[in-house]
């Protein structure tokens, strides 16, 4: 792991910038999101955006003074809640100070997240201008019937028109699914699928359904209105995904992701699964520097509050033990393509590697190589081979 004052190439940093708005809130969502109407008091769209470049500013003086020092940045990813609900110059500005504060690679990856209604062509056009290279739309499914009962309000026979603007401006896109929500069927995965392979994109991320304790949806199934999704559906419906993305020239680099060549994959997330150091700008948004995890406070308005006070929004922070950072890597890069080397499986454990591939959930000639690389049936058992892998 990077070292304090180390300004090496090497050193660098990826920006997450939560933006948390939508229209409407979805009835699975479980994410740090607000309409426009519930907030006030500092916290609104209209004044986020300076808001989010000041804590840029503390956190730059925050590291520097605990000795870090970043040579650039690699990745920023506008999340949310819907980024394109704000003006696109307010990305662009925030996307712009951010570069003024640590210089931005030049071959950084810059991704929005954007529901297929709220953007335009010009829009789009203004992201491209202002620095964004990447564009990730919320699709989630081609089935009008599941679109309704996720509450999304977007058309899908939009996905494409979308896209093609957003090919048009230059963007890369990549597009989001959901599968597993109730009443979809095998059929409507498979229309959902070849919906988003048909507008000729170069990334796809595949998301089973959740449903979370606190979410509309969840007390939708504790009243009998919905029943939850079946495991041995589910996994039907993901090797469907694999066969249709694998039929099209996808491949799987982590399990709900597909890209088709190694320069499509995104880095950002990649950032995240291998334990590089993030910045997490916005309500509730969560850091990593150097083992040291931090997480800001949720609400908007008390977001603004301590910001207006010249303080870091931080609510709390904790230092990953030894054992926790090969916890986490062993969880995230075991869900990676390229895998985890097995030198990092603790000794008492690594026999188990041997025991997994027997019984075909890890590559064979990977781990003779030395890497540990799931198959396609390891994928759907990820959860369980890291459980015997993990000290």
């Amino acid at each position: 792991m990077p070292s304090r004052d180390d300004s090496s190439p090497q050193r660098a940093l990826s920006a997450y910038i939560h933006i948390p708005f939508c229209a409407v809130r979805c009835g699975y969502c479980d994410f740090n999101t607000y309409t426009n109407a519930e907030l006030g008091g500092g916290g609104s769209q209209r004044e986020y955006p300076a808001n989010a470049m000041r804590e840029m500013e503390l956190q730059l003086a925050d590291d520097l003074a605990a000795g870090y020092r970043y040579q650039q940045i690699a990745t920023v990813f506008f999340g949310g809640g819907t980024p394109t609900l704000l003006p696109a110059g307010d990305l662009v500005a925030m996307l712009a100070h951010l570069r003024s504060l640590i210089p931005l690679a030049p071959d950084a990856e810059v991704t929005t997240e954007a529901n297929p209604d709220s953007v335009t062509p010009d829009s789009l056009a203004e992201l491209a201008a202002g620095g964004i290279t990447r564009v990730s739309f919320g699709m989630q499914s081609a089935v009008r019937s599941v679109l309704a009962t996720l509450d999304r309000t977007h058309d899908p026979d939009r996905i494409p028109q979308v896209v093609q603007w957003a090919k048009d401006a230059g963007l890369a896109v990549s597009l989001d699914l959901i599968y597993g929500t109730p009443g979809e069927t095998l059929a409507d995965v498979e229309t959902s699928v070849r919906a988003a392979l048909d507008c000729g994109i170069d990334h796809l991320s595949a998301y089973s359904l959740i449903i979370e304790g606190n979410t509309a949806m969840a007390r939708q199934l504790r009243r009998g209105e919905i029943t939850a999704p079946d495991g041995d559906d589910m996994a039907d419906k993901y090797e469907l995904i694999d066969d249709l993305t694998r039929a099209d020239g996808l491949q799987w680099y982590e399990v709900s992701n597909f890209a088709r060549t190694r320069a499509d994959r995104s880095r950002h997330n990649l950032a995240y699964w291998t334990g590089r150091d993030w910045w997490g700008i916005g309500p509730g948004a969560h850091r990593h520097r150097n083992g040291e995890r931090s997480w800001n406070l949720k609400h908007p308005s008390r977001y603004a509050a301590r910001l207006a006070d010249g303080r870091l929004p931080v609510q709390e922070s904790e230092q990953l033990t030894a054992k926790d950072r090969l916890v986490e890597r062993i969880m995230l890069e075991l869900r990676i393509a390229d895998g985890l080397d097995v030198t990092v499986v603790p000794e008492q454990r690594r026999h188990l590697l041997a025991v997994h591939a027997e019984r075909g959930h890890l590559e064979a000639d990977a781990l003779t190589a030395g890497r540990a690389v799931l198959t396609r049936a390891g994928r759907l058992l990820a959860d369980a081979v890291i459980r015997d892998l993990v000290p």
